[in-house]
């Protein structure tokens, strides 16, 4: 299958979240817990759990009938599987496996009407974002985090 532009997007995505899940499994619960240096800030285990609702919550939107597991449990290997999982609908989407409509009007869980493919937009700048918020703690807590970027 050649892959357009949007497949390769998810797929780095696909792969980023992947590598990040697999780096930070060799991590002790401490680090995991680490307390942040701000309270608006999230623990390292914090954030990939947020990172990979938020992605298992945008896939359902625009996949509803994906079936994805709503409780990820709470171990990195479940976050990893979720991730993966839900970046499988991602790129089904994007590869135009799943028509979406990009057009039609989604409801957020805030209560935000949104188009489909603003969904997709977010999805990719927040897992993006909470890598990069991951891989700061790695980075101030000694450890030097995978390179991630394109």
């Amino acid at each position: 299958m050649t892959r357009g532009a949007l497949g390769r997007i998810v797929e780095h995505n696909n792969w980023a979240n992947a590598t990040l899940l697999r780096a930070c499994a060799s991590l002790t619960d401490e680090q995991l817990e680490a307390t942040p240096r701000s309270p608006r800030e999230r623990t390292i285990r914090q954030a990939l759990t947020h990172l990979v609702e938020a992605q298992v919550g945008y896939a359902s939107m625009l996949s509803p009938g994906s079936r994805l597991d709503a409780d990820l449990g709470s171990s990195l290997e479940d976050l990893a599987r979720a991730a993966d999982d839900s970046g499988k609908v991602l790129q089904a989407v994007a590869d135009g496996e799943v028509v979406v409509p990009w057009e039609s009007e989604f409801r957020t869980s805030d209560g935000c009407v949104v188009k489909a493919w603003t969904v997709f937009v977010q999805a990719i700048n927040h897992g993006a974002e909470h890598r990069r918020q991951v891989s700061s703690i790695l980075r101030a807590l000694g450890v030097e985090p995978p390179r991630l970027d394109g």
